[in-house]
């Protein structure tokens, strides 16, 4: 098939269009995701964690740290389906609050902990800190960690000065990703 020089600038005109359009950009993103381990993968959503309902006030009187309604906690880097290597890099992402180092009373403010392979989650308890429930209580934003090959679940869950989930719980969606 031969081209001609009005063909090629007819061709040129659309992929401008497309781009100013914003219509080529998301395919440049699937590419770039592919490129990068799949990271932009979807799969069906993962099933939830069981977690116990929130209280505002424990039964020993603490009373939890209150979360913004809009306050929201995700994986910057990760989607559910995705296939990665190790170190499998985790980048946290959070809006609607800040983060703040453990033991720090701040309003509005928390600390990430990560939970790997975790079906079930206290609300109204201190976060354990071991393999399964990892603590980013020096305020950290990011982590890379070793994983076994195969399947694994991970969720974020934001947590107070103390390691309490706040009231409303701030946790993200529970993803499902293979490493290979």
């Amino acid at each position: 098939m031969t081209f001609s020089p009005r063909t090629a600038s007819l061709g040129l005109t659309a992929a401008a269009l497309l781009v100013l359009s914003g219509c080529a950009r998301h395919d440049h993103a699937a590419m770039h995701a592919m490129h990068h381990g799949g990271m932009m993968a979807t799969a069906a959503p993962t099933a939830p964690v069981s977690i116990t309902a929130s209280t505002p006030t424990l039964s020993s009187g603490y009373k939890k740290v209150v979360a913004a309604p809009e306050a929201k906690v995700y994986f910057a880097n990760l989607r559910n389906g995705a296939t990665v290597t190790n170190p499998v890099k985790v980048v946290f992402g959070l809006s609607g609050m800040g983060v703040a180092p453990a033991g720090v009373e701040k309003a509005g403010t928390g600390h990430h902990h990560l939970l790997i392979d975790v079906a079930a989650v206290d609300a109204n308890a201190p976060l354990p800190a071991n393999d399964q429930y990892r603590h980013f209580g020096l305020g950290q934003t990011e982590t890379s960690v070793e994983l076994k090959p195969g399947t694994h679940t991970l969720q974020l869950i934001v947590a107070d000065q103390n390691h309490i989930p706040h009231h409303p719980v701030v946790i993200s969606e529970r993803i499902t990703i293979t490493v290979k």
